[in-house]
Formats: C-alpha cells, structure tokens, sequence
C-alpha cells in the first residue's frame, strides 16, 4: 500500500488510534536526494514525512484544518527539529493539502486500516 491523497476528507466508522494536532512545516528543496533517519532516500515528489515518535512506515493522515484537504503520507524521517512543530512534510504532501506559505495547522490520525499488513 502507498499513502495517497484523499481529498477530500472521507468518513470513517473507525476510531484513530493516534490524534496529534499542531503545526505542520514542510521540507527546504536542498534536503532532496538526502538520506533521511530511515535510510531512505528524501524525494520532494513523494508523499513521506518526518515525525519525532511514531513509526518509520507508519502511514499517517494529515488533514489542513484550515481548508479540510487531507493526505496519507508515511513517516520516513524524524523531525521536525523545531519544538513547536508536530510534523515536517514533503513538497508533495504540503502542496496536496494547499500548505505553500511554510507552515500549516494540521490535524494527524493514525489509523489501524491504513496501516500495511505484512504478507501470509
């Protein structure tokens, strides 16, 4: 499974099993290409973010508060380095959820659903 955009937000009967609200950033172009906290290589274009706590391969919905668009990224890289951030994105992610003037309130859920299921 790959995060995915899903504006706009879609109910849902189930319950998070994480909810974090706050700041969102997203990365500077010059970290594109770098490796991240996971290994993996940063691409502004994917839809990746980085997270102090939770789970490299955790997929995450962020939703804009401001404008209600939401997005599935996943947690890639730790971060955001600044304390009062909760989440640093991708250009792609931020750009999906209409962030463009470097910062935005957002609302993160993790959900058991979205999570990968490994195989057998």
């Amino acid at each position: 499974m790959r995060p995915s955009e899903v504006s706009p937000q879609q109910p849902s009967a189930e319950e998070p099993v994480f909810t974090q609200t706050g700041l969102a950033s997203f990365y500077a172009k010059r970290f594109h290409g770098r490796k991240t906290a996971s290994g993996s290589l940063y691409d502004k274009d994917g839809l990746t973010a980085a997270h102090r706590s939770l789970a490299f391969g955790m997929i995450v919905r962020v939703t804009n508060t401001a404008n209600g668009r939401v997005v599935k990224v996943e947690i890639n890289d730790r971060g955001p380095h600044r304390k009062n951030r909760i989440i640093d994105l991708s250009r792609a992610a931020a750009r999906a959820l209409g962030i463009r003037d470097g910062m935005g309130h957002v609302r993160l859920d993790v959900f058991q659903s979205d999570q990968v299921k490994p195989p057998g």
